[in-house]
């Protein structure tokens, strides 16, 4: 975010408090707040309008119509009048021009599933859109729409890392089908992660303007008109604004659009090559640490981008090119918006309380060993079960640890006894019948053989269970 014009130059009353580079002499030292309050009356009084008349341009409604086959009545079926029928659903959203072709960016829950998608410009035209790509982690979607050699508006996609909590923002959506509307707010928090476990694809911005059902991809944007994050989800207990809403960063939105725009299906994330939690006040105790900050390295995976940057177990990442890092979501962020071959700085805290920079490139995850992809059939516990080796790139793909060890895992269960038997899509394949499973080579063997009794031990949610079946 450039730096902040007259408009409304300083509501931002306690932009960045605190630096937590003081607490550690690992933390890089951070750059100092530059806002200042207002300090007349005609600044408070200074109007929105000029932002909105740059960025509202961009901005546009997104409808996407699916359909939905629902099954009959049971009781109609015992006279043959049971068929699937179809029904038209359709959802409302929002979604932002990011480059003057047409491509757009919108969260892909508005239009997962869409068989017909209309986007509506601001000036009320309404062109088909295709899909380019969809990544469900990020809930974002790109679009293009066809407009010959016609330029359109576009808001500049604003990646920078010097927003802070208490700067100015405006959401600008097409909120309940009402057509475009403005809502204004502040920056509530940054790098909030919805999933406490750290399989995170996003550290969210968190704003107070009003966000409601149909601002769903619209456009958050700082007071110099640029996008700064993509309005996702609200928390609320009505359904509507309780002041709670969440953003997708502009850094995320990048990687994302680059992708789609690049050709690319599916969007390639760095991975760090090492397992890592949180630092709590307990562990930051029992490791010498003042004050819980940071993550702690619990693991490395052999060969690595950890491994040959030279992290170790024991260290604590404080930081991130000198961003400061809270959780283990915010450092999966912070390495999954590197393109891949960039070099990022950690910084750390080793072991014996010393500081350290270390040099880490920014890799995909490993794809050994191979996939395997196999759909199991056949009279055996797996029939009708979908299975894969769990590698890295494959445990990136399903949002599961790696560290599980090798082994099997089932991505998906259809019609056969493994859907009887209550195998689940993420459960891993330990053994069978007393043998080893290390891969799907072993697991087919062993499924080959001739068996009236089966003794399968399964890992599901980080627990053995062992289960006996008679086919």
């Amino acid at each position: 975010m450039r730096a902040a014009r007259l408009l409304l130059p300083a509501l931002v009353i306690l932009a960045a408090c605190s630096d937590p580079a003081s607490r550690s002499a690992a933390q890089p030292a951070l750059a100092q707040p530059t806002r200042s309050p207002p300090e007349t009356a005609a600044d408070m009084k200074t109007s929105f309008a000029p932002v909105v008349r740059k960025a509202a341009p961009a901005v546009v409604n997104i409808s996407a119509k699916r359909l939905v086959r629902r099954q009959a009545d049971p009781f109609w079926d015992l006279f043959g009048m049971g068929a699937p029928r179809g029904r038209v659903e359709g959802s409302l959203g929002s979604g932002v021009i990011v480059r003057a072709d047409g491509v757009i960016i919108t969260n892909n829950h508005v239009v997962a599933g869409g068989q017909e998608i209309i986007v509506a410009l601001a000036d009320r035209r309404e062109f088909p859109a295709k899909l380019l790509l969809a990544d469900e982690r990020t809930d974002l979607a790109v679009l293009k729409i066809e407009l010959g050699d016609e330029r359109l508006p576009v808001l500049a996609i604003d990646d920078s890392t010097d927003a802070e909590v208490g700067d100015l923002v405006l959401a600008i959506g097409n909120p309940f089908g009402v057509g475009q509307t403005v809502t204004n707010g502040i920056i509530s928090a940054l790098n909030r992660t919805a999933d406490p476990s750290g399989d995170a694809a996003a550290s969210y911005i968190q704003t107070d303007a009003a966000i409601n059902p149909g601002n769903s991809g619209g456009a958050l944007v700082d007071m110099d008109g640029d996008l700064i994050g993509i309005n996702s989800f609200i928390v609320s207990r009505s359904g509507t604004s309780s002041g709670v809403g969440f953003a997708m960063p502009a850094a995320m939105v990048r990687r994302v659009v680059e992708t789609a725009v690049g050709g690319g299906q599916r969007v390639e994330r760095p991975w760090l090559g090492a397992r890592t939690q949180t630092v709590t006040a307990e562990i930051a105790r029992s490791i010498g640490m003042s004050a819980p900050q940071g993550v702690l390295v619990a693991d490395i995976w052999p060969g690595g981008a950890a491994a040959r940057a030279g992290l170790r177990q024991g260290d604590v990442i404080l930081s991130v090119d000198d961003q400061a890092v809270s959780d283990v979501g915010g450092l999966n962020y912070a390495v999954g918006t590197r393109r891949l071959g960039e070099t990022l700085r950690l910084g750390v805290r080793r072991e014996n309380g010393a500081a350290a920079n270390v040099n880490l490139r920014a890799e995909a995850p490993p794809s050994t060993p191979a996939r395997d992809e196999q759909v199991l059939s056949g009279r055996h516990p797996f029939d009708g079960a979908t299975v894969v080796n769990l590698s890295p790139a494959v445990a990136d793909e399903l949002g599961v640890d790696p560290f599980q060890g090798p082994g099997v895992m089932i991505v998906r269960v259809g019609r056969g006894f493994s859907l009887n038997a209550g195998l689940r899509p993420g459960d891993m394949i330990r053994s069978v019948n007393g043998r080893d499973i290390r891969n799907v080579r072993d697991l087919m063997a062993a499924a080959g053989a001739e068996a009236g009794a089966w003794q399968v031990t399964i890992q599901r949610n980080g627990q053995e269970v062992t289960a006996n079946f008679r086919l």
